[in-house]
Formats: structure tokens, sequence, C-alpha cells
């Protein structure tokens, strides 16, 4: 398929001038934590929210409030986000990261389906409103997590875009992030894949523009 050289100039233009702002999350740690670092972010429609892996093997997985540890598939019509298990290599300069991109304020329920992190409080919320509904908390989450009877990841990656971190790459509310792989467009409750980075290149916004009209 041939395409202008106008358009695609328009594209790299259009993609050069947005900005966006990513919260940065990062999932376990090389010491061995089995926690989400901040488990807390308030984040505005269009921001993204990234996971970097720092250490372990952990997931990102979507929930309820009401049914924490299991898939949002399995108790509503939403497909929800699931990055799969993503294991850091001992010595690893590079961060594999998960990023998911938000569409509104509705609270986002995340929890780690290893073993039993979820139950061991390895539990995450975007936009939680208490001045909504005071009885849905994090710490409220967390309490049904610790009795849940299983622990269950997603059925198959979706949701978010897989990519990898530089190790001199900034993490402080922003991050620039080479993509590796993607998963399909899918509908969740709130979010939606995007490309991983904040900034595109003129090389990267080029080749996102092909790979989209492929």
């Amino acid at each position: 398929m041939q395409f202008s050289t106008l358009a695609i100039s328009a594209f790299i233009g259009s993609a050069l001038a947005q900005t966006t702002t990513v919260h940065v999350v990062t999932v376990g740690s090389k010491s061995g934590a089995i926690a989400y670092s901040p488990n807390s972010v308030t984040a505005a429609v269009g921001d993204m929210v990234q996971f970097q892996f720092a250490g372990g093997n952990h997931t990102v997985t979507q929930s309820t409030f009401d049914q924490p540890c299991q898939p949002i598939a399995m108790n509503s019509n939403v497909t929800g986000f699931f990055s799969g298990f993503m294991p850091v290599a001992a010595g690893s300069t590079d961060t594999a990261a998960y990023t998911i991109a938000i569409n509104n304020t509705t609270p986002i329920w995340v929890y780690c389906s290893q073993a039993t992190h979820c139950q061991k409080g390895m539990n995450l919320v975007i936009n939680v409103n208490p001045t909504k509904n005071a009885s849905r908390t994090l710490a409220a989450y967390t309490a049904l997590a610790a009795k849940a009877s299983a622990n269950l990841p997603g059925v198959s990656i979706e949701g978010g875009v897989d990519s990898t971190v530089s190790a001199n790459s900034s993490s402080t509310g922003s991050s620039s992030a080479s993509q590796t792989s993607s998963s399909a467009s899918t509908s969740t409750n709130g979010a939606t894949n995007l490309y991983p980075s904040v900034t595109l290149t003129v090389g990267g916004a080029l080749a996102l523009f092909m790979g989209l009209m492929m």
C-alpha cells in the first residue's frame, strides 16, 4: 500500500507535537520485594501508566474490586489487561515494561497473579475514588485479596504494550522506551494499549505509522 509523503509528514508532525504524562510503577525489586511501588496512582484521561519490572517474576493483571486475584473478564464483560509473566534475569541492564493508556477515571484494580502474591498484598489501584464510594479503597481491596482461594492469571497477554526501558532512562514520571512487541488493541475498563514511550523520534513515528497502516 502506498502513502503520500505529505500524509506521512503530517502524521510524524502530529506524533512529535504530542506530550503525554507517564506514571511509572516499579514492579518487584532486585531484593525480592513483592510489591508495586507506588501502589496507588492518580492519572488523567490520556495519561499512560508504565509498569517497569525490576526483579522477580511478576504480572500486571486487572480485576474487579469484588473479585481480586481473578482476571476481570471472569466476572464482567470487560476484557481487561494482562501483562503475562515478566521474569527479570539477574544482572539485567534493561528493564521490561508494560504500558497502558488511561481512557477514563473509573478506578482500575490490579494484582500480581504469580503464586500467592495477590493474597500477600501485591495489589494496586489507579484512580481510587473513596469520596464516591468510601468502602472501595486499596486497603479494602487488599483485605479481600488476602481471603481469595486462588490467584489466577489472564488467559492471554492483552490490553497493553510491552517494551524495554534502557538502564539510563529516567524513571521519575516519564520514560523513553523502544517497543519490542505489542498485543492487539483491546477494550478495557478505563485503559487501552498505546505506544510505550513518552516521546517518539522521527524514525519511531514513521515505523509506528507504517505498522498501523499494514
